[in-house]
């Protein structure tokens, strides 16, 4: 397990897009084993890679780590993207719990059935707009997508995940049900 980071899940963005940014703004190239079948997760599951039967997964540094924020909180650190002192690590973590929060939204609305889809929607959009937008578009998005390797990974060719087609939902499902 050295070398790059191999980082397994779906072919879709959900819990690991944000991994794959930190690991592009710092610039460290990395593997994607995906998951394609219910299969997949199961020989996962059983050989003890997952601590908690679930993905995303990473294997880095001799470790095979597991839990979103966990994951990021590693990388950052460990590539000095984590603030230079505990207030400034404090304003990362509001963002990131921000981020992390709108990105749930986003991805529970995928997978309503469709008779509350209509519904998440407006709820979702209604807290996109009023409550995160807003504090992401004073000067941060600007800042961070000048970033040099963020603006890389924003390029057609990358790593970055386009948002899972519909037709793919039902696949995506059933891997992890």
């Amino acid at each position: 397990m050295s070398g790059k980071p191999k980082l397994h899940y779906f072919n879709g963005r959900g819990r690991m897009e944000p991994i794959r940014w930190l690991l592009a703004v710092a610039g460290v190239e990395f593997e994607e084993c995906f998951l394609e079948k219910k299969d997949d997760l199961t020989k996962l599951q059983k050989d003890g890679s997952l601590l908690f039967q679930q993905v995303p997964m990473v294997e880095i540094d001799g470790m095979k780590m597991v839990q979103t924020r966990a994951i990021a909180n590693y990388i950052a650190t460990k590539y000095n993207l984590y603030g230079k002192d505990l207030k400034e690590r404090a304003l990362i973590d509001m963002y990131v719990e921000g981020m992390f929060d709108l990105n749930e939204l986003f991805m529970y609305y995928e997978i309503q059935p469709a008779d509350k889809k209509e519904q998440h929607f407006a709820n979702m959009m209604d807290k996109a707009t009023n409550r995160y937008f807003p504090v992401f578009e004073k000067s941060f998005k600007a800042r961070i997508s000048n970033v040099p390797a963020i603006k890389k990974f924003l390029q057609p060719g990358s790593q970055r995940k386009a948002p899972t087609p519909n037709e793919d939902i039902p696949k995506v499902i059933a891997i992890f049900h």
